[in-house]
């Protein structure tokens, strides 16, 4: 699967990557907003917003729309089409392998997904099969916790995971979840809540920008 992507390219020739995943039903222009809101200079970041495919979406009425894949009951655990999911998720792998045959190190590639975006994102970071510089997961859940088989390469992966604590779309429970089941698992994760409901707030972005100038 080739994804339409954004790209926002440095002014320097790009030393890193960031691919942002954005939620259900919205598109790679949501997020395009960070690129000035983060400002990681002196690093030389690409930034890559790729468009979800459009699917039928069970829980929307067989609605057509924006989707990484088909959610077909919003229960707690939510279900979903992982066949899908993980279609999504290797083409994000396509994405990184394009990237590394630029000339960018695995390392100092950077996996972020909002809400749907971000169950992609950990599927997608957590079997890539060379060393990845880290994964940020916003107001998500971990949808393949359950039978993922991870990478040796990125067991060391950092991970950092954020949630708002008024979520209604995805409640908090579900990101405390996902760090548990991590925790399990032997990964490095920092934790973040913020009183928010399904978005970003500024202390957030503030706080992604400490993570990633360290990473960066």
């Amino acid at each position: 699967m080739q994804l339409e992507v954004i790209k926002h390219d440095p002014s320097e020739p790009a030393d890193a990557v960031i691919i942002w995943l954005h939620g259900l039903g919205a598109s790679g222009n949501d997020f395009v907003p960070m690129v000035e809101h983060l400002n990681l200079a002196p690093a030389h970041v690409r930034f890559l917003f790729p468009h979800a495919p459009r699917l039928p979406v069970t829980i929307n009425q067989g609605m057509v729309m924006p989707a990484w894949y088909d959610i077909t009951a919003m229960t707690i655990d939510r279900e979903i089409d992982a066949t899908q999911l993980r279609a999504s998720a290797a083409a994000i792998h396509q994405m990184i392998d394009e990237q590394i045959e630029q000339g960018i190190d695995s390392k100092r590639i950077i996996i972020a997904g909002f809400s749907q975006g971000g169950a992609v994102g950990y599927e997608a970071a957590l079997t890539y099969p060379k060393p990845l510089g880290g994964l940020m997961a916003h107001s998500t859940y971990f949808a393949t916790q359950g039978d993922i088989k991870p990478a040796e390469a990125n067991r060391s992966l950092p991970i950092l995971v954020q949630h708002g604590t008024q979520d209604p779309v995805v409640p908090e429970t579900l990101g405390q979840r996902a760090v548990a089941h991590l925790k399990e698992m032997g990964y490095e994760v920092t934790y973040q809540t913020y009183p928010m409901p399904h978005s970003l707030c500024m202390e957030q972005v503030e706080d992604m920008q400490t993570w990633l100038i360290e990473r960066l």
